[in-house]
């Protein structure tokens, strides 16, 4: 049984890190390369939208997971999830993105592994 068909579509930040946390799930964020690098989310995968957008696949990582998408403000992580469950994977995204996620007091991570910042 799936982690998400019962539940809404948009999550909030603590239950992403919920859903996440144990590996039941993947937090994959799909903002571009120079956000990822400013400050992520510690064990979060990268997939730029654009990507995502052109077919590249999920990471092997994330194969038969369910997919928690995230990006700066929510915007790009609802097409995200429209795009992935349009193939078939269940995906929902993060109601206020990596910002909400910053104001909740989660922890941000830049490419070296210090605090970071959400660009």
């Amino acid at each position: 049984m799936s982690l998400f068909r019962r539940g809404p579509n948009r999550i909030t930040p603590a239950e992403a890190r919920r859903r996440t946390a144990d590996g039941a799930a993947v937090l994959l964020d799909v903002r571009e390369t120079p956000e990822w690098n400013a400050g992520h989310a510690p064990h979060a995968i990268h997939l730029p939208l654009s990507r995502l957008a052109a077919g590249q696949t999920l990471p092997a990582s994330a194969s038969g997971l369910p997919v928690v998408v995230i990006c700066r403000s929510g915007r790009r992580s609802r097409q995200a999830a429209r795009i992935l469950a349009g193939r078939g994977t269940d995906a929902v995204d993060v109601l206020g993105g990596m910002t909400a996620w910053a104001a909740e007091g989660l922890p941000v991570r830049n490419r070296q592994g210090a605090a970071g910042t959400v660009a």
